[in-house]
């Protein structure tokens, strides 16, 4: 009896499993079925999957009348260096507030993780007041530099460099190695694995932002993707056939980050930074 309700257990999860799956993969599988129709009939089939023919030439659009090639350039640009600057920024705050002694220390990184609470639409304003009153406005500068000193990525790695022992760090110390030296050559590699997470989210964070771009960036050479699946609907209406088929583009595009940093992104679920104290 009981092996029997186990495996009853069993094929029921995998049913549902099946089914929110599938509920999740559909819109995936809707939107490269639409990139392959004729525009008009997009909306016009039904609920076929299928057209009247396959519409390649609405992914020969998406790089004419686009420079979408550019666009994702930009964008793996915006985000890499985004995610570089992230992880610097993140293990230097991170160390400070962990390892080095300064009065103030707890209240500033409460006034610091307080920033977490901000939503984007709140910062967006003084950024772009701040940013034209600087001159960057429409530049890489502008794009990356703003969220590149988001709190997330200090809490993460200061819990789990809180739940380090010191002994590695003292007995480079007793070598006569300073503060920098013991950064670089003993913290950091310890880190590699919190620091591929938060390079991870930082990536996809820049990847999927759209408010701020919008507001910052004019010119469509420093457009990123989000900005470029925009540009395919205008006054006289939305292509939809060319904007279904740039959204899989992207979406292959992200795809493959996604792939490539899933142990990453896993590991950052599971260990969520709380280590420590």
């Amino acid at each position: 009896m009981t092996i029997g309700r186990v495996r009853i257990s069993r094929i029921v999860s995998i049913i549902c499993l099946f089914i929110v799956g599938a509920i999740f993969v559909f819109p995936f599988i809707w939107m490269f079925a639409s990139a392959l129709k004729p525009t008009a009939e997009i909306f016009s089939s039904g609920g076929s999957l299928f057209g009247s023919r396959i519409a390649w030439e609405n992914f020969s659009l998406v790089f004419t009348a686009v420079p979408f090639l550019r666009i994702i350039l930009n964008t793996f640009f915006v985000a890499g260096i985004g995610a570089l600057i992230a992880c610097t920024v993140s293990v230097l705050s991170a160390y400070a507030f962990s390892r080095i002694e300064f009065k103030g220390r707890f209240q500033l990184f409460a006034a610091y993780l307080a920033t977490l609470v901000l939503p984007m639409e709140v910062l967006v304003i003084p950024l772009y007041i701040g940013a034209n009153q600087l001159g960057l406005v429409d530049t890489y500068v502008a794009l990356i530099m703003p969220f590149a000193f988001g709190a997330f990525g200090t809490f993460m790695l200061r819990q789990f460099l809180l739940s380090l022992p010191r002994d590695y760090e003292e007995a480079a110390r007793i070598d006569g190695a300073g503060q920098l030296r013991i950064l670089v050559s003993v913290i950091v590699p310890l880190l590699r694995g919190p620091l591929s997470i938060v390079a991870a989210f930082a990536f996809i964070d820049y990847w999927n932002n759209f408010l701020w771009p919008l507001i910052v960036i004019n010119s469509s050479d420093k457009a990123t993707i989000p900005l470029g699946l925009q540009m395919f609907s205008g006054e006289r209406g939305t292509d939809w056939g060319a904007l279904m088929a740039a959204a899989s583009v992207s979406v292959l595009a992200s795809l493959v980050i996604v792939i490539v940093m899933q142990k990453q992104l896993a590991r950052g679920i599971n260990l969520g930074g709380f280590g420590g104290r």
